[in-house]
């Protein structure tokens, strides 16, 4: 069997006595789209800050690749190969759409003095090829005609599809987004889902947290579902849509995708 891109063993984030991830051990098989679901509280947002180095972990393991990278800092796991979108999204409102993808990549050689006096063809070449990354990430997402628009008076939509989209300027294996149809409109939903599915074909992992449930169940295979920090229920859709627990709890009834 192949090894899982994510490996999670007995994950731990307490805050005093309470526990928000309580004991999570998880497998998250390379080229799927897992959907992570559950009620407010149960620990997902949590989790997701745990994986990604925004919160380090109580007790427990985390393996990318099969590389131990539990409590790297978020840079240091986007250079492994871990991105990731927030729930709200968080550009630099006055500097443009492109703008905020040419500061995603790290190491950028214009970020140290010594560079930018030393070597500053190395860094206008560097700037030209960003830019250029920057622009064909934009029109991947749909967002390339407002390339020059200040990102904080684009949509709410067009900001998710711009998360998105400083993301993939790190070209990451693994992809974890923070609902990312929250508060969009049903056609920048489409747009989303079609960008994920069309880069998931290409071989990226995602793993969608999203109170969608026709979203999830429609789009995502496996489906994780968590409680009280705890992972209740993981299997298939079809299995999440026959599984009583989940049905009284947070499906409200069978959901059709």
């Amino acid at each position: 069997m192949a090894e899982p891109i994510l490996d999670i063993r007995d994950l731990t984030r307490a805050f005093g006595p309470f526990k928000a991830v309580d004991g999570v051990s998880l497998s998250i098989a390379r080229g799927t789209i897992t959907g992570l679901i559950g009620p407010n509280g149960a620990g997902k947002s949590t989790l997701f800050n745990v994986l990604t180095g925004e919160l380090a972990p109580t007790a427990g393991t985390v393996a990318l690749n099969g590389q131990d990278v539990t409590g790297l800092s978020p840079d240091r796991l986007f250079v492994a190969g871990m991105g990731r979108t927030f729930q709200i999204p968080r550009p630099f409102a006055r500097m443009s759409v492109l703008e905020n993808l040419m500061l995603a990549p790290q190491g950028q050689a214009g970020e140290t003095l010594p560079s930018l006096f030393l070597s500053p063809g190395k860094v206008r070449k560097q700037e030209r090829q960003l830019r250029d990354r920057a622009r064909e990430v934009l029109e991947f997402v749909t967002l390339g005609a407002l390339a020059d628009h200040p990102a904080g008076k684009i949509s709410g939509g067009q900001m998710k599809l711009l998360e998105l989209a400083r993301v993939l300027m790190g070209d990451p294996e693994l992809i974890l987004l923070d609902e990312p149809a929250a508060g969009v409109n049903p056609t920048l939903t489409g747009i989303l889902i079609e960008k994920i599915e069309e880069l998931n074909r290409q071989g990226k992992t995602f793993v969608i947290i999203e109170h969608d449930m026709d979203f999830i169940m429609s789009h995502c295979d496996p489906v994780i579902a968590l409680a009280e920090g705890k992972v209740i229920f993981q299997g298939s859709a079809s299995d999440a849509q026959a599984n009583p627990l989940l049905l009284d709890a947070y499906l409200g009834g069978p959901v059709h995708g």
